[in-house]
């Protein structure tokens, strides 16, 4: 009985803390079990909407398909349109109106957050959290924007952080694309970069990279392919917690443990 209690509060404060996934999920990629990835492929029914730069996370996730981590089959790719169209949570109704299977819908922004106003960014907020109650049986991801080489002082870090704030104040879902553009494998913080990874042609050179990452820009949208790769691996990351895989040892954040003498 304490134990099914304890599960309890601990379920419950995993949905109340939410989910950020940054350049740290990327480091746990590696201790995700075969288990996770099944789970993963058979659960997720999921639509990801984006442009070029948003397509980096799919790049990722081909890489990885590459070396054996097959995507999921329910994973739509739609290489159409970003977070720019003013229409997208109508789009995202219709899709998943035609979808009453989905468990995962996830929008990327190109660069309109190296200029949204606090406004604007707060619409989208707000629309994100309407669809959150429209569909409550979907998880909706939100995003940071990719770096734009204004570091610390620039609109879009303001923005970012605006975002990231929200995310961790209301239990949200967050792919934090910015900060997994912004570290290296080391830990080593880059805050004046772009979304090209200039750190990642240096870091390439002297470490091991994948035999799947060979160019610069190549079918990396914008960017180096390791930057795409990481981006995979932080994909997986989400997609596994989301399927309900829980690193061992690990506790969210805010449970509680209830004794009883």
């Amino acid at each position: 009985m304490l134990l099914a209690l304890f599960l309890i509060l601990v379920a419950g404060s995993a949905q109340a803390a939410g989910l950020v996934v940054d350049h740290t999920s990327v480091g746990t990629f590696a201790t995700i079990p075969q288990s996770a990835f099944t789970a993963a492929r058979q659960k997720t029914v999921a639509w990801y909407t984006h442009t070029s730069h948003g397509s980096q996370l799919y790049q990722g996730l081909t890489m990885l398909a590459d070396e054996g981590y097959a995507i999921p089959p329910g994973f739509t790719d739609n290489y159409d349109t970003d977070l720019g169209n003013a229409n997208w949570d109508t789009l995202t109704r219709t899709w998943l109106d035609a979808h009453p299977a989905a468990t995962l819908v996830m929008w990327s922004w190109c660069g309109q957050l190296s200029w949204m106003s606090d406004a604007e960014v707060d619409a989208y907020l707000a629309k994100m959290q309407a669809l959150e109650t429209e569909y409550p049986g979907v998880d909706f991801v939100y995003m940071t924007g990719h770096l734009d080489g204004s570091g610390p002082s620039g609109t879009l870090y303001e923005n970012n952080d605006r975002i990231r704030a929200f995310c961790r104040t209301n239990g949200k879902v967050l792919f934090d694309f910015a900060d997994i553009e912004s570290y290296n494998p080391d830990g080593t913080y880059f805050p004046d970069g772009s979304d090209a990874c200039e750190w990642c042609q240096t870091w390439c050179e002297g470490h091991t990279c994948p035999t799947n990452c060979t160019t610069s820009y190549g079918d990396c949208a914008h960017s180096h392919c390791f930057n795409c790769y990481r981006k995979g691996q932080a994909t997986w990351y989400l997609l596994a917690k989301l399927a309900g895989w829980n690193p061992a040892g690990t506790v969210p954040v805010n449970a509680t443990l209830l004794l009883l003498e």
